[in-house]
């Protein structure tokens, strides 16, 4: 039986105050055995609610692992939690400026020093009404090609009802229900070959981890996604 990662003293912190958080909702984990207990992964996830890092948190904690995520630079500035955010080694973004390109320099440090990385390549909670994926951003991608590691699809369903990201309606009543479904590692071995960083490859390889995710998503709703996506991202 693999042991659990060490985190230290703010990732424990994040667990005291996480866990209880996420006990107002039943949590319901398929696959869950897919994500690799040692060694290096990319956990690639749909946004739907700005509750989707704490519920995520906990279960890749769950799986014995403690997740780095990519977040908001600002959330470093935050009070208490940003120390929080910095302590547990979670990874912030500068979006839009030069130093947008540190974010996936410590990504791949993190992913070379065997830690599990998590990343919505959707960038920000999808506007779509029925909350399906949007056209996402090619960083996830980036990350995939550029190292050789198990590249885990998983989509999560449930965490909007309880917390509408748009509407700030929180609904803890009646309890909510909160689903991983967590796919088989993506094989882009193919997609590695000759020049990993062609835009045209870049969309591609994206495409695919989100299709795969859709997918699973469907899985949960049983429903059948949408043809297209609903929106391109800025």
């Amino acid at each position: 039986m693999a042991r659990r990662e060490k985190g230290g003293f703010w990732v424990g912190l994040a667990a005291a105050v996480f866990y209880p958080l996420t006990a107002i909702a039943r949590r319901v984990y398929v696959g869950n055995e897919k994500v690799p207990r040692q060694g290096p992964a990319l956990l690639v996830l749909n946004h739907i609610s700005h509750l989707d890092p704490v519920v995520d948190a906990v279960f890749v904690h769950r799986q014995k692992r403690v997740p780095r995520f990519l977040g908001k630079e600002s959330l470093t500035r935050a009070p208490i939690f940003g120390k929080v955010f910095v302590g547990s080694g979670q990874i912030p973004v500068s979006r839009g400026s030069a130093a947008a390109g540190d974010s996936l320099k410590a990504a791949h440090q993190a992913l070379q020093e065997g830690k599990v990385v998590v990343i919505y390549p959707e960038g920000t909670i999808t506007k779509d009404p029925a909350g399906w994926p949007k056209e996402s951003y090619t960083g996830a991608a980036r990350l995939a090609l550029q190292n050789d590691v198990p590249v885990i699809p998983i989509a999560r369903w449930g965490t909007s009802q309880l917390f509408n990201g748009y509407t700030k309606k929180f609904t803890p009543f009646p309890r909510k229900t909160i689903t991983h479904n967590v796919g088989d590692p993506l094989d882009l071995s193919a997609y590695r070959e000759g020049s990993a960083r062609s835009a045209s490859k870049l969309r591609e390889v994206t495409k695919v981890m989100m299709d795969e995710v859709t997918r699973l998503l469907g899985e949960i709703r049983h429903e059948e996604p949408p043809a297209t996506k609903p929106e391109d991202p800025a």
